[in-house]
């Protein structure tokens, strides 16, 4: 969340923000329930004060001064019990403010992105191509109709080669992520309430896309970005010998409600997939040039995976609360194209994201109370966080298969996960 202070000596500029992410928060109830909270402190603090006194008066106290200090007693009450619920709704407005926003973020909706990079045109293919659904059931990879019927639609098991490649390509995302320093860290798919809303994610209410754990402070996690948050929560970290680096392997689970039409399809938007995340705990000087090695990180893992893709800088309207500023790859899928193009040899796709990474400042940092100790200041201030797809095991076989598919329907698998298969090609 921000810093409270910083809305009450900035308050136009948070409601301007808050037009640029097309978030309805009532700046002027939340600053007035800071001042009306900060009003019952200091009446608060003026009674306790006088109990204090009142219990230091030496002999017998007299009956007149023991009504005096039942009546205190009971304004104090009182009086906490309104401060409590003042802090209690101050908080849940404060939970509703966005992030700033970067001065270099596009200001508009979703597709007012801007495109940053291009790497290639997309190989228009001299035959009739497939989307990744129809080639993994065609070679007998993928099972969607079990999976509805042992769990729900949108679940789905994988078979044979393709849980081969998932395998070799998570092992190729951690290598790649190991090389630049990341710990390898496996976490948990659950975690309490206040780890979730920490990190930025609704856990209830209609809009959650969160799965709750029925009578339990517990939700399965969308992302290991949650756990490894929360893995630090609470403590003063040690970032003297640089930032602190993991890659989190988790299992994530996602409500997807609202969901439809072709990005519906297939692997593309599921209920349960596997990700990689890489995760970073930084100075705050040190998060704005994290955040393009981040990046550089990902496209360093998509190339050698020889997809054709774009970078955006994702619109103000779209960043999430959190997010500070957001970078998506976003590969070409022939999933994505025009249906009534279908019948024609040269389909055309369209891209999809398969990575994201965003910085998000202080923002969680301060809701989760990890902190790193300036030696330049001699004090304790929060942290930067920063987070990043490594690799996911729903759309990154969507690219692979699809772009790497040839005229007979079999796939062929790219140079830089040779080391990690027993096969160059399935078929």
């Amino acid at each position: 969340m921000l810093d409270i202070k910083y809305i009450r000596e900035n308050p136009e500029l948070i409601k301007e923000n808050c037009k640029k992410r097309h978030v309805q928060v009532d700046i002027d109830t939340l600053l007035q329930t800071d001042e009306e909270r900060r009003e019952i402190q200091q009446n608060l603090n003026q009674l306790q004060q006088e109990r204090n006194q009142g219990s230091k008066l030496k002999g017998k106290p007299s009956p007149e001064h023991i009504e005096k200090m039942k009546k205190i007693g009971a304004e104090i009450k009182q009086l906490e019990e309104s401060y409590n619920q003042k802090e209690e709704l101050l908080h849940e407005l404060l939970l509703q403010v966005p992030n700033l926003t970067h001065p270099e973020t596009p200001i508009g909706h979703e597709h007012e992105f801007k495109t940053l990079y291009t790497n290639q045109e997309p190989e228009l293919k001299d035959f009739q191509t497939k989307d990744h659904e129809e080639l993994l059931l065609k070679h007998d990879l993928l099972d969607f109709e079990r999976g509805a019927k042992v769990v729900g639609s949108k679940f789905f098991y994988t078979k044979g080669k393709l849980v081969e490649l998932n395998r070799a390509l998570t092992n190729y995302g951690i290598d790649i992520c190991q090389k630049h320093g990341f710990q390898l860290i496996e976490t948990p798919d659950l975690a309490h309430k206040k780890i979730l809303e920490g990190a930025g994610f609704n856990p209830r209410g209609e809009e959650t896309q969160i799965y709750n754990i029925e009578n339990q402070d517990l939700s399965l996690v969308g992302t290991a970005e949650i756990t490894v948050l929360g893995y630090h929560a609470d403590e003063v970290i040690d970032l003297e010998d640089g930032p602190i680096k993991y890659v989190a392997l988790s299992h994530c689970f996602r409500t997807e409600a609202g969901s439809y039409g072709r990005t519906s399809k297939g692997l593309y938007r599921v209920h349960q997939f596997t990700k990689l995340e890489m995760f970073v705990f930084c100075k705050p000087n040190q998060s704005d040039q994290i955040h393009q090695d981040l990046l550089a990180i990902e496209q360093e893992i998509v190339d050698g995976l020889e997809l054709p893709y774009r970078v955006i800088d994702i619109a103000s309207s779209d960043l999430g609360g959190p997010a500070y500023r957001k970078f998506d790859i976003e590969a070409y899928m022939t999933m994505l194209g025009d249906p009534d193009e279908k019948d024609k040899i040269h389909q055309q796709g369209n891209y999809g994201e398969i990575t994201s990474t965003s910085n998000c400042l202080d923002y969680q940092a301060r809701r989760m109370n990890i902190k790193f100790h300036n030696k330049e200041t001699n004090q304790k201030e929060f942290v930067h966080t920063l987070n990043g797809t490594a690799v996911v095991l729903s759309r990154f076989p969507i690219a692979l298969v699809e772009n790497h598919q040839l005229p007979d329907g079999s796939i062929k698998i790219p140079k830089a996960l040779h080391p990690y298969l027993n096969f160059k090609e399935i078929k």
